[in-house]
């Protein structure tokens, strides 16, 4: 058993229909006994060392492994309540083995929540067995857990917290557990990563439960993106500013130049040789007035040429709209952002243009972007991260970088990443004009790169970076240059 903090290694991530597999190919295994005293360890090592411990159980394999932790936390004397939301007769074959020998072992089990706070609560009610909004004693339990929560319990979910799609991250119901820890038993949910996931999960612990690594027979569903990523990319030392690439930044509409120039400096930060501001406002004066390295447009070279990485919308209005013709045309790396997406979504010409190229391109949409590109809602959006940034990368041809809580990463033939590192910080204006504009910056010298884990390591720099309070988008460039950029 481990926790899952930084630094975090590279790893699997398996749905609910992967996970059931991997778990059905192991039947002649111990698993719920495996796993109910991996749930003890835990909880016994989070139990604050007085108080009771409610350990709610629930229909299925889930409310077993519950069961099976009960056990093992009453036989070394600490004072558990258990309570089971369904009806014993009925419960799955091994779940029932487990009642069985919590009964046999003289641990009283109860219908109801207990009458008094908890110190702890063992989550132990849905787990992978989610498919719809809980409803009767379940959804009791739920309210008794929110309940106490609320009141100063910690709520340890095994897991998944209850109410939360393993797939999806989505949560189900108004009592969504809010755990403060989960263990993540035999594989690694997408949906404690992504979504409403971070929101629930809490501190997130992984074991496998001594099972091999499913390898080649049970492929993963996506990836959870590792520190591997962080490291600074180093320069040869007979690197020159002609060596490295540049960046042509596309936008700054009048009244949003500062859009513009945040992605300019971005990019002159993650390491281009040379980055110009092509500012849709034509106001006179430099580039940018507080960097003086970023240079107009006007003397850059063509878009088409190899070393040359084109970032357009960032600030860039309705201005953006009559550029995209010919950057769509003509420009051998792009990157669309912001103003640029929506015109797409927008256009069907521009749309037509976009899946025709032939080039690298890589679009980078917050959810609404995504929505639009999509021709749907938000909330559509947002209930499958993961679908959606896949069908953004099919639909267009180009590697995608969905932006949100727990970033997804999809290209035509590369399996999903996600991203774990950011946090709410990142909520503020102009932080998506510095993920577009280092994203670019670390692509220029780099045309050979590829793309869909240069987007992952582009990711998760700026999450790292954007982890702590306070933050301006100018002190996130400020934190990913000292700490991240070309060494």
């Amino acid at each position: 058993m481990r926790a899952l903090h930084p630094p975090l290694e590279r790893m699997p991530l398996y749905g609910a229909a992967s996970s059931r597999a991997i778990e059905r190919q192991n039947t002649h295994l111990p698993l719920m006994e495996r796993a109910g005293l991996a749930v003890a360890k835990l909880a016994l090592a989070l139990w604050p060392g007085s108080g009771p411990i409610w350990v709610a159980c629930g229909p299925g394999n889930n409310g077993g492994d519950g069961l099976v932790a009960a056990r093992w936390l009453a036989a070394h004397g600490l004072p558990v309540h258990v309570s089971l939301s369904a009806d014993a007769g009925a419960l799955p074959p091994d779940a029932a083995a487990a009642h069985a020998r919590a009964l046999a072992a003289g641990l009283p089990i109860h219908a109801e929540p207990p009458d008094t706070t908890p110190a702890l609560i063992v989550d132990a009610l849905l787990g992978l067995g989610l498919s719809r909004p809980p409803a009767g004693a379940v959804a009791a339990s739920l309210h008794g857990v929110a309940k106490f929560a609320a009141q100063g319990a910690r709520v340890l979910a095994v897991d998944l917290p209850s109410g939360l799609m393993a797939d999806t991250g989505t949560a189900l119901g108004e009592h969504t557990v809010r755990a403060d820890h989960t263990l993540s038993l035999l594989t690694l949910k997408p949906g404690l990563f992504t979504g409403a996931g971070r929101a629930h999960a809490g501190q997130v612990w992984f074991d496998d439960l001594d099972v091999s690594p499913p390898g080649a027979h049970h492929p993963a569903d996506a990836e959870l993106l590792g520190d591997d990523a962080l490291r600074p990319m180093p320069r040869d030392a007979t690197a020159h500013k002609g060596s490295q690439g540049s960046v042509r930044v596309v936008g700054g509409a009048a009244g949003m130049e500062g859009a513009a120039r945040l992605a300019a400096r971005a990019a002159l930060a993650a390491g281009a040789g040379r980055v110009y501001l092509d500012a849709l406002s034509n106001a006179p004066g430099p580039a940018d007035p507080a960097w003086p390295e970023l240079m107009r447009a006007g003397a850059e070279p063509a878009v088409a040429q190899p070393g040359v990485v084109t970032l357009a919308g960032c600030g860039g209005g309705a201005a953006i709209a009559t550029h995209l013709p010919g950057l769509l045309a003509q420009a051998a790396r792009l990157v669309l952002d912001a103003d640029a997406l929506n015109a797409v979504a927008g256009s069907a010409a521009l749309t037509s243009a976009l899946q025709a190229r032939t080039q690298p391109t890589v679009l980078t949409p917050h959810p609404l972007e995504a929505a639009r590109l999509l021709g749907c809602t938000v909330p559509e959006i947002q209930a499958d991260r993961l679908r959606a940034a896949q069908n953004l990368a099919e639909r267009y041809g180009c590697s995608v970088v969905l932006k949100g809580s727990g970033s997804v990463i999809a290209s035509p033939g590369h399996r999903l990443g996600v991203c774990p590192r950011g946090s709410a910080a990142l909520a503020s204006a102009g932080t998506g004009d510095v993920l577009a504009g280092w994203l670019a910056g670390l692509w220029a010298p780099e045309p050979e790169a590829d793309l869909h884990a240069l987007c992952g390591r582009a990711v998760s720099q700026h999450g790292a970076a954007g982890e702590a309070l306070p933050l301006r988008a100018s002190t996130l460039i400020e934190r990913l240059s000292a700490t991240l950029g070309a060494a």
